[in-house]
């Protein structure tokens, strides 16, 4: 009977468990949209997809850009950003988000960032309809 009741348990846990779109919207989402802004003066941060855009530029496997990406949230500095200088100027740098996210949430939105960032057609700033 208890290896039936914690295996319910643990079945009922991943069955509620958030998705990383979720977890992305809940956390990240304030301040990184995912899709091309309507007006760029109101972005308070990069769009994720030129973010995740330049961390595959500068990463060449997923396991290297989630490292990378997971050290980063939780420790930002200028000298670790792969974002362009101007963008740290306009936006600031990112502040920590050890308060606000578990590294297992961290884990789980930065692996559904990179398997959907950026979309196929597009190419630095522009959407490729064609």
């Amino acid at each position: 009977m208890k290896k039936l009741t914690f295996s319910l348990l643990l079945l009922g846990g991943s069955l509620f468990a958030s998705s990383g779109e979720t977890l992305f919207d809940n956390k990240c989402g304030m301040c990184h949209i995912k899709t091309i802004p309507q007006e760029r003066s109101a972005l308070v941060a990069p769009p994720v997809f030129g973010v995740m855009r330049h961390v595959k530029m500068s990463y060449q496997t997923k396991e290297e850009a989630l490292v990378f990406m997971n050290a980063y949230v939780m420790n930002p500095s200028k000298q670790k950003s792969v974002c362009m200088p101007s963008k740290i100027q306009k936006f600031g740098l990112m502040p920590s988000q050890k308060e606000n996210v578990t590294e297992e949430e961290l884990h789980t939105i930065t692996s559904w960032m990179y398997d959907n960032f950026p979309p196929k057609n597009f190419k630095g700033g522009m959407w490729r309809t064609r």
